[in-house]
């Protein structure tokens, strides 16, 4: 699904120059659960946003589904990112103006379907990740977790190949973060590919393969366990 070849991200301004990815390759089976870990500034959400098509890198080549989206431009990426690459990020990033419905409802707009469709998926997902019941409240009316459901069914309901999830425990008690985790795995075991971005060790046991970044570049990569069935 993903295949990387000597990318590397350069940030500059007026008076400095930063490598944040310097010459990584890594390939991504479909129906992966990988983990990205390292210390803070080594890379990890440059890496992230470029596998998920909000950036580009400065050189090197990244295929995605046999396409190479290495030099696409920003309206390129975004249809080609419409409808396969879902996000659940740290801070939920819900707006805060709109109902759980309405916040799961939007890339739904976007991708133009329907209204019946468009409440068939929002009922299937909410049912799926237990908040239906909720959906007629406002993120703040929520607790963290709830929220984080929330944001699992809007990445889930365009029914995306890839799952990007960026510290997606990170804001929340142990026990709301195992079952967000808990949720991730079984998201998995149905065929979803996903990366996480982390800094927990325990979160970063879910996965089958953990790779460590460190000052832009993988240090080690440790196979957690395999995948049982190739995803064709």
């Amino acid at each position: 699904m993903i295949q990387i070849n000597n990318l590397k991200k350069v940030f500059k301004t007026e008076e400095i120059e930063t490598t944040a990815i310097n010459n990584v390759n890594l390939h991504i089976r479909e129906g992966e659960f990988a983990a990205i870990m390292g210390p803070s500034g080594c890379g990890k959400s440059s890496l992230l946003n470029i596998i998920g098509l909000l950036d580009n890198p400065t050189s090197g080549e990244y295929i995605f589904n046999n396409t190479d989206v290495s030099k696409l431009k920003e309206l390129q990426r975004t249809r080609l990112r419409k409808g396969q690459i879902g996000f659940v990020f740290q801070s939920f990033n819900l707006i805060d103006e709109l109902s759980v419905y309405e916040n799961v409802e939007l890339p739904l707009i976007y991708l133009r379907l329907k209204a019946s469709e468009r409440k068939r998926r929002i009922k299937e997902v909410l049912d799926r990740m237990k908040i239906g019941h909720r959906q007629k409240h406002f993120p703040q009316q929520l607790s963290g977790g709830q929220q984080q459901r929330v944001a699992i069914a809007r990445a889930l309901v365009v029914n995306p190949k890839l799952i990007l999830a960026d510290e997606p425990t990170g804001n929340l008690d142990s026990k709301n973060g195992q079952e967000v985790m808990n949720l991730l795995t079984e998201l998995n075991k149905d065929g979803a590919t996903i990366v996480m971005v982390t800094h927990s060790e325990r979160d970063a046991g879910y996965a089958h393969r953990v790779i460590n970044l460190f000052d832009g570049q993988i240090i080690t990569e440790k196979i957690q366990s395999e995948l049982v069935t190739e995803i064709l």
